[in-house]
C-alpha cells in the first residue's frame, strides 16, 4: 500500500498556486493513488484531471475526488481527442484562474510526484522546467524493453538535429511552465497531438526566448492500464519535427 504524506509548504510561497495537468483515458487503476501523492508534495499544488470521457469510471472516480478536496478540479471531454487537444484544454482552465506555474504529468507514475518540489525549486531560476530521462549522458528509465528505449533515445536525436533544439529530453511529458510561457505561445495554432506535442511546446517557448532548464528525473514504466503509444503517434513526430523547422524559417512559430 502506497503512504500519502502529510503536505507540507514547499517551495510555493504562500500566495503562490500551481497546478498539476493529469490527463485520463481509462486510468482507473492509478487516479485515486496519484493525485493524494501530488497534493501532499506541497499545499500550494492543485490538480486538474482532464478526463476524455473514459470508458472505466476514470471521470467519475476524479468527481469523487474532488467533492472530497477543493484542490482538486475536472475537466470533463466529450471523447478521446488526444493528449496534446487534453493539455490545451488544461492551459486555458489554468490561465483563466491565474495559476503562477503549470506543470505537465502523467497518471500513470511514468512520472513520479516526488519530482515536484525539484521542479518547484528549479522553476525559479528560469522560465520552463523539463524532466530529463536523459541528461549528461545518463539513461534514467526503468522497465522499458529496449526497442522502446532506443525509439524514444533515437527520436530525440532526430528532434535536435531537425529543429536545432538543445534539449538533452525533447519528447519528455513531465513539465513546469511559468504561466508568462503559456501565455506568449498561441495555443490555437499549436498542431502536435501526440507525443510531438512535447517538442512543439519547448520548440516554441524556445523560439520566443524562454529559458529551458533541465532537470533529471527516473522514468518508470506504467504498472497498471495500457500504454497510448501508437503508430500514428510515431508518423506525427516525424514529419512535426519538418514542420516546426519550415515554420521557423518562414516566422510562423
Amino acid at each position: 500500500m502506497t503512504r500519502t504524506p502529510t503536505p507540507s509548504r514547499g517551495a510555493l510561497s504562500v500566495g503562490e498556486r500551481g497546478l498539476v495537468i493529469v490527463p485520463t483515458y481509462n486510468e482507473s487503476e492509478n487516479v485515486t493513488r496519484i493525485v493524494p501523492l501530488i497534493l501532499a508534495q506541497d499545499r500550494g499544488l492543485d490538480v486538474l484531471v482532464v478526463d476524455d470521457n473514459s470508458p472505466d469510471g476514470t471521470g467519475q472516480l476524479a468527481d469523487a475526488l474532488a467533492e472530497a478536496d477543493p484542490r482538486v478540479h475536472v475537466l470533463h471531454r466529450a471523447g478521446k481527442e488526444g493528449l496534446g487537444r487534453a493539455y490545451l484544454a488544461g492551459f486555458r482552465w489554468a490561465l483563466e484562474r491565474d495559476y503562477a506555474f503549470i506543470f505537465e504529468m502523467d497518471a500513470d507514475f511514468s512520472h513520479d510526484p516526488q519530482h515536484l518540489p525539484e521542479f518547484l525549486a528549479a522553476i525559479r531560476g528560469t522560465d520552463m522546467v523539463l524532466g530529463s530521462r536523459y541528461r549528461d549522458g545518463k539513461v534514467t528509465v526503468v522497465n522499458w524493453p529496449m526497442t522502446r528505449l532506443m525509439l524514444s533515445y533515437g527520436a530525440n536525436i532526430y528532434a535536435r538535429a531537425v529543429t536545432g533544439l538543445r534539449l538533452g529530453d525533447a519528447t519528455g511529458g513531465f513539465k513546469c511552465f511559468r504561466r508568462e510561457v503559456l501565455m506568449a505561445i498561441p495555443l490555437d495554432q499549436v498542431r502536435s497531438n501526440g507525443y510531438a506535442f512535447q517538442i512543439e511546446m519547448s520548440f516554441r517557448a524556445w523560439k520566443r526566448g524562454f529559458r529551458i532548464a533541465e532537470i533529471p528525473i527516473v522514468f518508470h514504466d506504467r504498472t497498471e492500464g495500457e500504454s497510448k503509444m501508437s503508430k500514428r503517434i510515431v508518423r506525427e513526430a516525424i514529419w512535426m519535427v519538418w514542420r516546426l523547422r519550415w515554420w521557423s524559417i518562414t516566422g510562423k512559430v
